[in-house]
């Protein structure tokens, strides 16, 4: 296995696959999911500038059983084709792990996605060993994610350690906000050694320290805005990636703020909505997640037109 290729396969656009699901049974809806892999790829995601993350939190992993993971991720690599894939592998188990990373690779997947384990606050060496048991299970890229919120938080010294094992390829990184400035140190430390994808849209300090990835939630319903954010970043304009954040990305996070401060919580829920806002195969979340269709549509809507989004669907 080329670890080295895998970092640069990794680098752009990393996307979060929703899950869809049918009404009112809440099985997977297997078309919807690769109509909406090919909307993607219609209209500029590419294996060039791209990874696809099937089953992630946006993709309500933690409603599906382990069947559901490994078939929703085997839709989402047959659609993609040759662009990468990634598998939501989060898991309170070790032995669970192991089998999620068998299966990722034998769909042929390029990536598994991989947080410390929730519920209990596991210790370093907990979350140590737990990475090298998978390490040892398949040969399979390794994306290591701090989902701090939810679990016990990868420090500066555990990065160190895992980097020295050759599968780990891929940091998404996200940390609470303090005058530490711990985002900027992992980032600037690490970019070198593996590809960093920034999970805090901090897009232009992120790239200025040589992130190479950025976990983009709009492509979902507006794809060429994430290949236009990646040409901006390039182009070394921070000023209008900045600009353009505030203008088309703020307004987005602002509702799922309000909806997550007001009626529900989860993940993946705003992006089925505008999903839907543009005419294509959406759902609600699975509960315990309520569905926001209703409530929320028409402020989705008009946050879509103000932010400039294309083929909004008229009332």
């Amino acid at each position: 296995m080329d670890y080295s290729q895998l970092k640069k396969d990794l680098e752009g656009l990393y996307i979060t696959i929703p899950t869809l699901f049918n009404d009112p049974d809440m099985s997977i809806n297997e078309d919807g999911i690769r109509q909406h892999v090919s909307f993607l790829k219609s209209n500029g995601i590419n294996r060039q500038n791209a990874v696809l993350l099937a089953g992630g939190a946006a993709g309500d992993f933690s409603t599906m059983s382990f069947e559901e993971r490994v078939r929703v991720a085997g839709i989402v690599k047959e659609a993609a084709g040759d662009i990468p894939v990634a598998v939501g592998a989060q898991t309170t188990s070790t032995m669970e792990l192991q089998r999620l990373a068998q299966a990722a690779e034998e769909i042929g997947a390029s990536f598994i996605q991989v947080s410390c384990p929730f519920y209990f606050n596991h210790t370093q060496d907990d979350f140590y060993e737990h990475i090298l048991a998978v390490s040892r299970s398949a040969k399979i890229g390794l994306i290591i994610y701090n989902t701090f919120w939810t679990s016990a938080e990868v420090s500066f010294g555990m990065v160190e350690r895992l980097i020295e094992i050759p599968q780990v390829v891929g940091l998404k990184w996200a940390t609470k906000r303090s005058v530490a400035m711990e985002f900027e140190d992992v980032v600037q430390t690490f970019s070198s050694k593996l590809t960093v994808i920034d999970n805090d849209l901090l897009f232009p300090i992120s790239h200025m320290l040589g992130a190479k990835a950025f976990e983009v939630h709009l492509c979902n319903h507006w794809p060429e805005w994430g290949v236009k954010l990646l040409a901006t970043l390039e182009a070394g304009d921070y000023k209008q990636v900045e600009l353009d954040m505030i203008k088309e990305a703020l307004p987005y996070y602002r509702l799922w703020k309000k909806i997550e401060q007001t009626y529900t919580v989860g993940d993946g829920f705003v992006d089925k909505l505008c999903m839907e806002l543009i005419g294509l195969p959406s759902s609600r979340c699975r509960p315990p997640t309520r569905d926001i269709r209703e409530q929320y549509r028409e402020e989705a809507r008009q946050m879509l037109i103000q932010c400039g989004t294309p083929r909004v669907i008229a009332a």
